[in-house]
C-alpha cells in the first residue's frame, strides 16, 4: 500500500467512524455533503490536471500506487474526497459542540474584505507565478460566493479555519516532504513564491482555504434548497 494512500486512510478513518456518533449523526448530511464534495472535486481536479500537464507540479512514483488517470495518481483523486470530508466533519463537530464559536457579522465583513483585497493584491503582484496567481484569484472568488450565499458558514469558517490548519500542517507537511526522504508531490519552483513553512509552500494554506470552504458552502445551499 502506498504512503499517499495510507495517509488518506488514516485521515478518513476517525471522521468516518464518528460520522455515526449518536448526537452528531453526520451521515444524515451525506445526501448534501457528498454532492458538494464531488462538485468541488471536479473543479479542483480540472485545475490539478491542467497544472500537472503544464509541469507546474509533479507526483513521486515512489509514494503512490502507480495507477494514473490523466497524469494524476489515483490517490490524488481520493485526496479531494477524503480531505474535504474529514475537514467538514471537524467543522460540523465544532459547530455542534460549540454553537457560539463564530465571528459576529461585523468582524466577518471586515475580515472578508481584508482577505479579498490582500488576495487580489497578491495575485496582481505575482502574475509571473502561475500557482500563486491562480490561488489568490480563486480564494476571493470562493470567499465572496460563500459570503453572499452562505454568510453564516463564513462566520463560523473564519473562526474554525485556524483549527483546521493543525491537521493541514501535519498532512501537507508529510506530503510535501517533511520527515520523509522525498516529497510525495512537489512544485516547480518557477511557479511559486518559494516561501515554505516546513516543506509546505506558503500558497498551500490559501489553496486549502478554498478547497475546504467551497463544499461547506455548497452543502449549505443544497440543504436550503431541499428545505
Amino acid at each position: 500500500m502506498s504512503l499517499y494512500l495510507i495517509i488518506l486512510l488514516i485521515s478518513l478513518a476517525g471522521p468516518l467512524a464518528l460520522s455515526f456518533e449518536k448526537n452528531l449523526r453526520l451521515y444524515r448530511r451525506w445526501k448534501y455533503l457528498i454532492p458538494a464534495i464531488l462538485i468541488t472535486l471536479f473543479i479542483f481536479v480540472v485545475w490539478d490536471i491542467i497544472f500537472t500537464h503544464l509541469g507546474y507540479w509533479f507526483f513521486n512514483p515512489m509514494y503512490n500506487s502507480g495507477i494514473y488517470i490523466n497524469k494524476l495518481p489515483l490517490e490524488e483523486y481520493l485526496f479531494f474526497l477524503v480531505i474535504p470530508y474529514a475537514c467538514a466533519f471537524s467543522f460540523y463537530a465544532i459547530e455542534f459542540h460549540f454553537p457560539k464559536f463564530k465571528l459576529n457579522e461585523r468582524s466577518t465583513k471586515i475580515i472578508t474584505f481584508l482577505i479579498v483585497v490582500l488576495s487580489v493584491s497578491a495575485a496582481f503582484f505575482n502574475t509571473d507565478l502561475s500557482y500563486t496567481l491562480v490561488v489568490f484569484l480563486v480564494l476571493p472568488a470562493v470567499l465572496l460566493f460563500s459570503y453572499y450565499f452562505a454568510r453564516q458558514i463564513v462566520q463560523r469558517y473564519l473562526a474554525i479555519y485556524p483549527i483546521l490548519l493543525i491537521p493541514f500542517f501535519i498532512i501537507n507537511g508529510i506530503l510535501t516532504g517533511t520527515g520523509i526522504e522525498q516529497a510525495v508531490f512537489d512544485y516547480n519552483p518557477a511557479v511559486i513564491l518559494g516561501i515554505r513553512i516546513f516543506s509546505i509552500p506558503f500558497e498551500d494554506m490559501f489553496y486549502n482555504f478554498s478547497l475546504l470552504l467551497l463544499p461547506l458552502t455548497l452543502t449549505h445551499l443544497l440543504e436550503n434548497k431541499s428545505k
